[in-house]
């Protein structure tokens, strides 16, 4: 078992990746674990390996945005309390925006006071990939931990080397060049030596990494597709998988049929299927750097012909003029939506997105500049400046705009216990999604914005998913084919944020069609906002404009009630509301029951008269670079 973990900077973020590794060191010792990058000998502070990846045997892999960490699971209710614990022990009932744990020792001591504080649901995107897909996703493993290994821990006995999944074997390390090693060198054919100018190869310039050697040879003297090594390791390494196997076990792959369900997993469809990256010399040791995933995102933008459904935890980018934001996701929905307005065609871009970050602090408070730093990027990519897309379309379309794009949050309530307070809170949007026309997806690890896409800072992985099998289904109103995983994908997910069950998914069928999008989407997220504000005047909130509006707000309640949470989240007793100006008292709760799924209309206002909420000079964000942020 291979581990390769994200070495933090410690200042910056306290997951403790050092007590992670013995943990998991500590249980047996097959388990060999590295963390990377050593900060201080590769000079990478500010940049970090954001994949969440788990490979088994070559032969299926988990690949998208869940981080195997406290407070990610969740069901589709996302349930806001849990008290007496039953589903979330411990550090796993979790609110970043109330307090981030300062230590993960004590795995079952709470964080939270679960009488005052809910837990923040969260929302997710995951998918396995079965068959030759894993051959790829397991070479992009092997080649990060090759490059780890070589950059970190080149003389480490116990870490070895890893074979990609042709040979099917462990390299073990050597400390010289033994004649074991010359006499197997020997045998390599050039068909299949990979050297150093190799794309898959992570040799540097560290004259230590030459007495390593890269690959083990396809056959050895010990018999065909076998291979025993002994030198200076007591170990040899396990026979390679035979041609024939693997070609029985990728035509066993082919021969996969839908009908087959894997009840765990959900049914499984044949697709075809690109595996994509964000890699560079620094996190994976190449030669070149590899923004696919970008380029990919761009390219289905500008190949989609009715409609783009995207969901992200952060949503940063850039038109062509702007100077800051370099990746170009942007740029490819506003081309592709004036292209739409010219050509007089329906199309609809969807969107959504956290309420707000998915970090310590209020949004007034002096720790939180981090908070306010990505919200003014965000801002300015959505709705604010020349620069941001709604102010950039609605120069040129006026109202027509909001037919074409706009963004969504989630958001959900309950009592923290039986006769508990009544509580809301955003839920947690982590996925990181694109589904396009209902056939084909992008799913992975890359955060909408320049730290996931330009491929030399954060490390990512995700896959591009083509349907090869159809089912009928409608578009615009008319017949239209769409892809069985797009297709399903789309409707669970719309499913789960509007409140469906099975005998109303039909309404969601057609995703651009006027009763769908505006009768069914626009409708449900309008409304359940103004009911979230009616009675919480939760934030982020159209009417609290400013950071002293947010201020006076936020002493009202807390005045008012003696507790509320960080973003307002704490309903009173007894409601009140005019209806034909006449007061009205009634239990939250009942107003809550018109509440359909989770989804809400993103509170474009919010903030809107705070000119730059980046960081002050007396804040230490402000010394950091602006990079970091988006």
């Amino acid at each position: 078992i291979y581990i390769l973990l994200y070495k933090e900077v410690s200042l910056a973020l306290k997951i403790n990746s050092l007590y992670s590794k013995k943990k998991l060191m500590n249980i047996h010792e097959n388990v060999k674990v590295l963390r990377y990058p050593d900060h201080l000998s590769s000079g990478i502070y500010l940049w970090s390996h954001h994949e969440k990846l788990v490979i088994v045997d070559h032969k299926i892999c988990f690949i998208g945005g869940l981080d195997l960490c406290f407070g990610r699971y969740d069901t589709v209710e996302h349930k806001i309390g849990d008290c007496p614990p039953s589903l979330w022990p411990g550090k796993d009932y979790y609110n970043p925006r109330e307090s981030e744990p300062n230590s993960w020792e004590d795995t079952m001591k709470d964080e939270l006071d679960r009488e005052k504080y809910p837990r923040m649901p969260w929302h997710d995107v995951h998918c396995a990939v079965w068959g030759p897909p894993c051959t790829d996703i397991a070479r992009h493993f092997v080649q990060r931990w090759n490059h780890a290994k070589r950059s970190k821990a080149p003389n480490e006995q116990k870490i070895p080397l890893l074979m990609p999944q042709h040979h099917h074997m462990v390299l073990p390390h050597y400390l010289g060049r033994g004649r074991d090693v010359i006499d197997i060198e020997k045998n390599i054919s050039e068909s299949d030596k990979i050297g150093p100018d190799d794309y898959f190869s992570t040799r540097t310039s560290n004259p230590d990494n030459d007495n390593i050697p890269l690959l083990l040879p396809h056959e050895t003297n010990n018999g065909p597709h076998s291979c025993s090594i002994t030198g200076n390791s007591k170990d040899s390494t396990p026979n390679t998988q035979s041609d024939s196997d693997m070609q029985k076990q990728d035509q066993k792959f082919e021969n996969i049929s839908a009908n087959d369900q894997v009840t765990q997993a959900g049914p499984r469809c044949l697709c075809h299927c690109q595996v994509v990256r964000s890699v560079s010399q620094w996190s994976a040791g190449t030669s070149q750097t590899e923004d696919s995933i970008h380029r990919a995102y761009c390219a289905l933008i500008e190949e989609a012909e009715y409609f783009i459904y995207i969901e992200n935890q952060f949503f940063i980018s850039g038109l062509s003029e702007e100077e800051f934001i370099q990746n170009r996701v942007l740029e490819s929905l506003y081309k592709r939506i004036m292209r739409a307005h010219t050509e007089k065609r329906c199309f609809r871009v969807i969107i959504v997105i956290p309420l707000l970050p998915g970090f310590q602090g209020g949004v007034d408070d002096g720790g939180a500049a981090t908070v306010r730093a990505i919200m003014h990027w965000q801002y300015r990519t959505i709705s604010r400046g020349e620069s941001s897309i709604l102010q950039k379309l609605c120069s040129k379309l006026g109202p027509l705009t909001h037919d074409f794009i706009s963004f969504f949050g989630l958001r959900t309530y309950g009592r923290l216990f039986d006769g508990g307070p009544v509580v809301t809170s955003q839920i947690y949007v982590h996925s990181k999604v694109m589904i396009v026309d209902d056939r084909c997806a992008l799913v992975g690890s890359s955060n909408i914005n320049d730290r996931s896409l330009l491929g030399s800072r954060d490390s990512e992985i995700a896959v591009l998913i083509q349907d090869k099998e159809f089912i009928d289904s409608s578009m615009d109103g008319n017949p239209w084919k769409a892809g069985r995983f797009a297709f399903n994908l789309r409707v669970s997910l719309w499913a789960e944020h509007l409140g469906l069950n099975a005998q109303q998914v039909a309404q969601i069928e057609d995703p651009v069609a006027d009763t769908t999008y505006k009768g069914l989407w626009l409708d449900v997220a309008k409304l359940n906002k103004k009911i979230y504000e009616d009675v919480f005047s939760c934030i982020p909130n159209d009417t609290i404009q400013s950071r002293w509006a947010l201020r006076q707000s936020m002493s009202h309640w807390r005045m008012k009630l003696g507790h509320t949470t960080i973003d307002l989240g704490v309903a009173p007793e007894n409601l009140e509301l005019y209806e034909n100006d006449e007061l009205i008292i009634t239990d939250p709760m009942e107003k809550l029951k018109s509440v359909r799924g989770h989804l809400v209309s993103f509170p474009l206002d919010f903030m809107s008269q705070e000119d730059d909420l980046r960081p002050m000079f007396i804040e230490g964000e402000f010394y950091a670079s602006p990079q970091v942020f988006h």
